[in-house]
């Protein structure tokens, strides 16, 4: 049985627009397209992220040239996909046979100190971002900043208002811990951990502890998760592994709030600058996840989670639930309808 698929995280913008700068053509339609077809994906949130060389006054400029790349690769293969901003154009792009391409900014460094640059955004067609990614922001700090019990600034709540606001899904991974229950204290609508995944499983920072799952969950919020195999395991990763991980999570959110947030990294990581990869970790040293590395990878996961879930489940794990969840959101929920649906959770 085939599926359609949603991603919530794939950084592959960046390694197409490192491949493009030195001179490859299409490097999009040479990989990147056949593995999003293969893996049955109809819609994907492609992150604008901040390589390390470019944070400074640099950051606004790499974020506007990757939206750009965005808009190239969409220009390009108009006939196999389309930026969407709406929940009607998700629905028409993928009616269509389509893959659709949702932005989001991932760490929050091109928006500086302007809370005007989260309204550019917005027109740019930007409808996911957080706050911070593993560094200190203007407005949070990142899950590496361990020792500073860093909440969010000012302009950091201002920013989370002024999202909800413009109709924008603010994005809790890579967030301190800190930061996340303040975020949570603040927030007048549901939120997104976009790439994150259990730590009662995994014993890792970047992962989600139970209570920050049961908050999230209140919030009327959705954790996608992650397959980079160092977030599963300690041991060997496998897409059983991964399994578990969406099994404990929808124990605590519930059957209908989970999907997947994959961070398919490596053929990123054997592309972009090396500065950017010596930030995060030795790749030569990380295990990579047994059968579950890349999107065409998506065909094993739906044979594998049918046969733990069943049909139904497995379809709204790999793809309904992610995609209802982000349209539900860019139908414009008021921050009145968002508080009450909070209120009722918590009764």
């Amino acid at each position: 049985m085939s599926y359609r698929v949603a991603d919530c995280h794939n950084d592959l913008l960046m390694a197409v627009r490192h491949l493009r700068e030195r001179g490859r053509e299409d490097p999009f339609g040479d990989f990147w397209l056949p593995q999003l077809r293969q893996g049955g994906v109809s819609l994907q949130v492609l992150p604008v992220a901040t390589e390390e060389q470019f944070v400074g006054e640099g950051a606004l400029r790499r974020c506007l040239l990757m939206i750009e790349e965005a808009r190239h690769i969409a220009d390009v293969h108009r006939d196999a996909v389309a930026l969407v901003s709406t929940r009607a154009e998700i629905a028409e792009t993928i009616a269509s046979g389509k893959i659709a391409l949702l932005l989001a900014i991932e760490g929050a460094e091109p928006l500086g100190h302007s809370l005007e640059l989260v309204n550019v955004m917005r027109r740019e067609g930007v409808r996911m971002c957080s706050l911070a990614w593993n560094r200190r922001t203007m407005m949070a700090d990142g899950i590496a900043e361990r020792d500073t019990g860093g909440r969010l600034t000012q302009l950091g709540i201002d920013a989370v208002r002024r999202m909800e606001d413009l109709g924008i899904i603010v994005d809790v991974s890579h967030l301190s811990e800190a930061g996340f229950f303040h975020l949570a204290e603040v927030a007048r609508k549901p939120f997104i951990a976009s790439h994150s995944s259990c730590r009662a499983l995994a014993d890792h920072p970047r992962n989600l502890t139970d209570e920050q799952i049961a908050v999230l969950g209140a919030a009327g919020g959705f954790l996608a998760v992650n397959a980079f195999g160092p977030f599963l395991t300690d041991e060997v990763p496998t897409l059983d592994r991964f399994l578990d991980h969406m099994e404990h999570a929808m124990g605590l959110l519930g059957p209908d709030r989970v999907g997947l947030g994959t961070d398919f990294i490596d053929d990123v990581a054997d592309v972009v600058d090396p500065v950017f990869t010596g930030l995060l970790v030795d790749w030569t040293q990380i295990p990579k996840t047994a059968g579950l590395q890349r999107p065409a990878d998506f065909a094993a996961l739906a044979e594998a989670a049918e046969k733990r879930f069943g049909r139904n489940l497995a379809r709204q794990i790999l793809g309904d639930n992610l995609t209802e969840f982000i349209c539900s959101m860019l139908d414009g929920q008021t921050a009145e309808e968002a508080t009450s649906h909070r209120q009722g959770a918590s009764t």
